[in-house]
């Protein structure tokens, strides 16, 4: 990990990461990462939560200096802009909409799909697209929408990666099976409510406060950017 990433327990305590699920949701393979319950809610232990994502910082820093790829996966409806912005800020592909099944597992053709995109769009830069009738570009105009909801974050991933950072496993699962599937490792901020034996490098911490992921996020890009920039 790198020196310039700060890891701390009262930041963590700050922003809420320490807060599960009710204690009734626990799942028995979560026991090992909670501390107490405050309220009827698991409460992590936030020094096993800073070993864990420090672990998997260094991990993801030697994954982006040896070359290779990571894509962030999070479609939760509150995490989907913190996501999307994270990816962006250290350059890496991301999927914030519906999973779309297949994306690993189908990889060839999705990727023909997110060609075709690209294609429609160069198309209609250029004015290729002029010589149809109004109602048809129109209908061009309405495709290339629909298709930048479902391929832009991922219109550069030319491979599969090896990597995948899943914010919100609960609701990405699919993403995590077919990555399992392909031998991509998986990083995920695991809550007290999932079998953290799906991931590769499970961080235990609230998946749903916007504050809490933020902290994580912004922790996993400076990672990837001082990794690039060390390169």
């Amino acid at each position: 990990m790198s020196k310039d990433i700060k890891l701390s327990v009262e930041e963590m305590e700050k922003v809420g990461v320490q807060f599960g699920h009710k204690v009734s949701k626990l799942h028995p393979k979560m026991k090992q990462y909670i501390s107490g319950v405050k309220n009827s809610v698991n409460v992590f232990d936030l020094e096993k939560t800073q070993k864990e994502l420090e672990k998997a910082l260094t991990v993801i820093s030697k994954i982006v200096a040896e070359g290779k790829t990571i894509v962030f996966v999070g479609t939760k409806i509150q995490l989907k802009a913190i996501v999307k912005a994270g990816a962006e800020e250290c350059g890496v592909a991301y999927v914030t909409e519906r999973w779309l099944g297949g994306t690993f597992t189908n990889f060839e053709t999705i990727q023909k799909r997110v060609n075709y995109f690209k294609d429609l769009e160069r198309k209609r830069e250029s004015g290729e697209l002029e010589k149809y009738t109004k109602k048809e570009r129109l209908d061009f105009d309405r495709e290339i929408a629909k298709l930048k909801v479902k391929f832009e974050g991922v219109r550069n991933m030319s491979k599969l990666p090896d990597a995948v950072f899943i914010f919100g496993i609960d609701r990405d699962i699919t993403a995590a099976r077919e990555a399992k599937k392909k031998g991509i490792k998986i990083f995920a901020i695991v809550d007290s409510n999932i079998n953290p034996d799906l991931v590769d490098y499970p961080i235990p911490a609230n998946d749903d406060a916007i504050s809490a992921v933020s902290y994580i996020i912004d922790r996993v890009v400076g990672t990837i950017n001082n990794s690039k920039q060390a390169k």
